[in-house]
């Protein structure tokens, strides 16, 4: 593709922002508008020292700008409506996770997607993180079951509080935040769900009487691995072991240990969340004595990137599907079975009851 893709960005806060800086340094991108209905856009042009057309309403952005493609990084519940919108126009999405906020909707993309013959690629920022695509590679070594200890608890306070409650007008924690984990849970087993089970508490007033700001989920998988991932947001939620991503197997352990990211105060801080410092694996062969025969490997992770350049990355992507037209039926099967593995989380937190895959 020669000419520039023209691309709306909808949504100009945290992710909408690091996504418009990717496109803004990218030859082959145009931005030829930012959407939304605060002050955000304004701020996200004075950041960057440009003028794009700035727009309240979604719709008229797409019919003034007339795009190629559509960034979409707004809450949750606007996803579906937003993705068909941009479908039937025409465009091509990067779409931030979860792809919507219902299992029908996610399927209802898809299969505008498919009807329309567009790309559709959704913000699995850790699918393109080199330390967490090692992670993964380094539990697949340590045999099966496996069991899979993850989570991200977020003592959120200011503007991250403000987020955290406009997203759980939607979502729950373990929802918006697990699809990352239950994904990378499936990737280690490369099994499938058999049942999940999870627990929930509403620990403010600030939040809808349907809905809670702390979850755990447990996941059981065919191959008999089991994992759980716990999520929490709000000025009261614990720091301590706020960040723990352990797994072990027959053979031994691998972890990630983020040693500056892992510090108190830093739950809340989205840089935090994807850095991994380094892992340590573990090795369970024992000698005749049943003395460990091998000390614990620490792997480096010196030169890892940052939370934008995880976004250019993911934009290169999403370019890289566009101009090679490639088959994303995988990825997008891998954005719908997170999602449905979460919601059906949800259920069994709402309804105290085991729920089967």
């Amino acid at each position: 593709m020669n000419q520039k893709i023209k691309i709306l960005v909808v949504g100009c806060g945290n992710m909408g922002a690091s996504h418009a800086t990717a496109y803004y340094h990218m030859p082959e991108f145009e931005i030829c508008g930012l959407v939304a209905r605060g002050e955000s856009k304004v701020r996200l042009n004075q950041k960057l020292n440009t003028d794009y057309p700035l727009f309240e309403d979604y719709e008229q952005a797409l019919l003034q700008t007339n795009p190629d493609a559509v960034c979409i990084s707004t809450y949750p519940d606007t996803h579906e409506e937003f993705a068909l919108r941009a479908l039937e126009a025409g465009c091509h999405i990067f779409i931030e996770k979860p792809l919507a906020d219902t299992v029908l909707g996610c399927e209802r993309i898809i299969a505008k997607a498919k009807e329309k013959n567009k790309k559709v690629v959704v913000g699995y920022i850790l699918r393109h993180h080199p330390s967490w695509i090692r992670f993964i590679e380094e539990a697949q070594k340590l045999g099966k079951p496996l069991v899979m200890r993850m989570n991200l608890n977020q003592q959120s306070h200011g503007f991250m509080w403000d987020v955290h409650r406009n997203l759980m007008k939607s979502l729950s924690p373990i929802v918006d935040c697990g699809v990352h984990y239950i994904d990378v849970m499936c990737q280690m087993t490369r099994s499938k769900p058999v049942w999940v089970s999870a627990i929930g508490a509403r620990l403010t007033e600030d939040i809808a009487k349907d809905n809670y700001n702390y979850g755990q989920l447990q996941i059981r998988f065919e191959d008999g691995s089991v994992g759980w991932y716990e999520a929490g947001w709000g000025p009261m939620v614990s720091e301590t072991a706020f960040f723990v991503k352990d797994v072990f197997g027959p053979k031994g352990a691998v972890s990630i240990v983020a040693k500056e990211a892992g510090k108190s105060g830093k739950s809340d801080d989205v840089d935090s969340h994807t850095k991994t410092e380094s892992i340590r694996v573990h090795h369970a062969d024992l000698d005749d004595k049943n003395h460990f025969t091998k000390s614990d490997e620490w792997i480096d992770m010196k030169d890892e990137p940052n939370h934008q350049e995880l976004c250019n990355r993911e934009q290169a992507y999403f370019l890289k599907a566009i101009e090679e037209n490639l088959d994303l039926t995988d990825h997008l099967d891998d954005a719908l079975n997170s999602l449905k593995i979460a919601f059906a989380c949800d259920d069994s937190v709402k309804t105290g009851e085991v729920v089967r895959l």
